[in-house]
């Protein structure tokens, strides 16, 4: 759901006990505890409205002397209506926030009609009410882009900006490890004050701070659209810490170098077909317990 409709919901005391905790997740959520705390010492009284109508209309048959008793409730609703605007513009204002879990992908479509496929444990954040007037997007984690043909379109990450006109590419921003794949248009990414483009099938690897270099891109979208993870000579803790993330499980090696490099893949959709895909070909054995599996040389 939505970050601006979950706030809203909350506004409204309308949220049920699953879009509470996904409330409580927000990274605004003690500045809007905080914001709607101070605001209930604006709110006004309540007042019976059938009883201040007939003191308004016995005063305006009476006397016009003593206005307090029409404008005071006059006031009341000036100053509610005064602090709902007030929420509603810093709601819209806030930035949207869009993350996925363990084991979950979603997709996502930007106020331009671009579309943003988020692979599992990753995040996206993005204003719409800015987006007419800068296309800029912040990822944590890996997605998807097919960017619709527009003004400048910036990915920001932790490592590097990668810059488009109307093209389609992937990030994959982890820990120690960046790289874009353009798969159509030109992508240009901006890493230690240089400048990079890449072409269609043309890729930028970045793993502890080297530079990788990479065979041409023969696919037309990345693997993981197709519930798929495929290395190629990449440290095996990587293909490790992919397989937590698209399984929600824990794995503990023994006996394994985790700097030995993986060719090969894994898919996203059965969990022991998947284990033997990274332990065959290592002559690794594996056991399972609970959401726990230990690996181990033979």
């Amino acid at each position: 759901m939505d970050k601006e409709v979950l706030i809203l919901k909350w506004l409204n005391n309308n949220l049920n006990d699953k879009e509470l905790e996904a409330f409580k997740t927000l990274e605004d959520y003690n500045e809007l505890v905080n914001l709607n705390s101070s605001l209930q010492s604006f709110k006004a009284d309540n007042y019976d409205v059938s009883s201040e109508l007939e003191n308004v209309l016995s005063t305006i048959k009476g006397t016009k002397k003593q206005p307090k008793h029409w404008l005071n409730p006059l006031m009341r609703i000036a100053a509610i209506l005064a602090i709902c605007f007030s929420i509603f513009y810093y709601t819209t204002t806030l930035d949207t926030t869009i993350s996925t879990k363990f084991a979950q992908k979603t997709t996502i479509e930007l106020p331009d009609a671009s579309s943003v496929a988020l692979n599992s444990k990753s995040s996206l954040i993005f204003n719409k009410k800015d987006w007419k007037h800068e296309r800029e997007v912040e990822l944590s984690g890996e997605a998807f882009f097919k960017v619709a043909k527009g003004s400048s379109f910036k990915v920001k990450t932790k490592t590097g900006i990668v810059t488009v006109y109307g093209t389609q590419f992937n990030v994959k921003q982890r820990n120690n490890y960046f790289e874009v794949i353009c798969y159509e248009g030109l992508v240009g990414i901006s890493y230690n004050s240089r400048e990079i483009k890449l072409k269609a099938g043309n890729s930028f690897l970045i793993i502890n701070g080297e530079i990788i270099a990479k065979e041409k891109e023969k696919q037309s979208i990345p693997s993981w659209l197709n519930n798929s993870s495929v290395f190629k000579s990449l440290p095996y803790k990587m293909v490790i810490a992919e397989f937590e993330r698209q399984y929600n499980v824990g794995i503990t090696l023994i006996d394994i170098d985790p700097e030995q490099l993986f060719t090969g893949s894994f898919a996203h959709d059965n969990i022991d077909i998947a284990i033997q895909s990274i332990t065959l070909p290592l002559h690794v054995t594996y056991s399972k317990s609970n959401n726990s599996i230990t690996l181990k040389r033979e």
